[in-house]
């Protein structure tokens, strides 16, 4: 730091500013200091900076899945909002969600000098009782029904089920089909408990549940079961990528969409508007409920924020070509 501030012709105290990112230093000083570190080589130790200011700037995220849009947007939100607030990510995918293997992607992010966790954890795990987070760490979760206990963050999954389904029943349709997703996930609960209770709201008789995956091979195979039935003209599917999947199988059995059948999924994943035809969906805003996430973290850490409690983002609906009144 001495060689870099004699060869910038400022105070080490000018150097230390500029490489910790601190206000009070002018751009063309800050220039000066970068190139003088440029040349030398310098870089400041972290592992130092960590022990003098009691923190690492480092968030750990503990994951169940990489399989799931929902989890992959929600992962990269994170990256990015943490980035933006000068925090690293460190990364610890969970093969199996049991206590042992919670407890244990823990003790190794605290090895990994880690000064907070975030938690996806799609699955129902954290409303179980035989599973608890370590008290002593500053845990934020995404995707669970765990408010009472911890922080939590999630998207409206109510609200975008609501409106999913009342805009199939606004359309003329009797009922709604539902392609839910597997059973042991928290979105997919929430969305089939949602689906039913507009249905029952409406006075309408929810049809049999039909289940997939998340994937489009399981919204396929449930296609063909949904094709045979010839009193199903709308289905809303708990995900994108298992609407693709059902609108093949639609498709393959001359149900044409939307005049036969209407489709509704849910994410509003990119390639939905190149869907054929293009995807009526409900769309997550995954970059808020990152964004929320680090915020609320960060503010565990600082102790200025709930101990507990939901965060819900909103959901809207996107209209395309894939949902019409039924046909006569």
């Amino acid at each position: 730091m001495a060689d870099v501030a004699r060869l910038a012709g400022v105070s080490s105290q000018t150097v230390s500013r500029v490489s910790n990112g601190y206000a009070g230093v002018t751009e063309e000083t800050r220039q000066q200091v970068l190139a003088a570190m440029k040349e030398l080589g310098y870089r400041p130790n972290s592992a130092a900076r960590a022990l003098k200011r009691g923190e690492f700037r480092t968030i750990g995220v503990i994951t169940f899945s990489l399989a799931t849009t929902g989890n992959v947007r929600t992962l990269e939100a994170i990256a990015t909002s943490a980035a933006s607030e000068g925090y690293a990510v460190t990364l610890l995918p969970v093969a199996v969600p049991t206590q042992d293997e919670v407890r244990g992607a823990f003790s190794r992010l605290e090895e990994l000098a880690v000064d907070a966790v975030i938690v996806i954890m799609e699955v129902h795990l954290l409303d179980a009782a035989t599973l608890k987070l370590p008290p002593h760490v500053q845990v934020v979760v995404v995707d669970s029904d765990a408010g009472d206990h911890y922080t939590v963050v999630d998207t409206d999954q109510a609200g975008g089920t609501r409106a999913a389904v009342r805009h199939l029943l606004d359309l003329g349709h009797d009922t709604v089909w539902h392609l839910g997703g597997p059973e042991g996930s928290f979105a997919a609960q929430r969305r089939t408990d949602a689906w039913r209770r507009t249905l029952a709201e409406a006075g309408r008789t929810p049809p049999p549940l039909v289940r997939g995956d998340w994937t489009a091979e399981s919204g396929y195979r449930a296609g063909l079961e949904l094709a045979a039935r010839k009193e199903c003209t709308a289905v809303f599917a708990a995900n994108d990528q298992m609407a693709l999947g059902l609108m093949r199988a639609l498709h393959e059995r001359d149900r044409r969409v939307p005049e036969d059948v209407s489709v509704i999924g849910f994410d509003d994943i990119a390639e939905a508007g190149s869907f054929l035809p293009p995807l009526t969906t409900v769309h997550q805003d995954f970059a808020e409920v990152g964004r929320l996430c680090v915020q609320a973290v960060l503010r565990k850490m600082r102790q200025d924020g709930p101990e507990r409690g939901t965060t819900l983002v909103p959901t809207r609906l996107v209209t395309r070509a894939s949902t019409a009144a039924p046909p006569r």
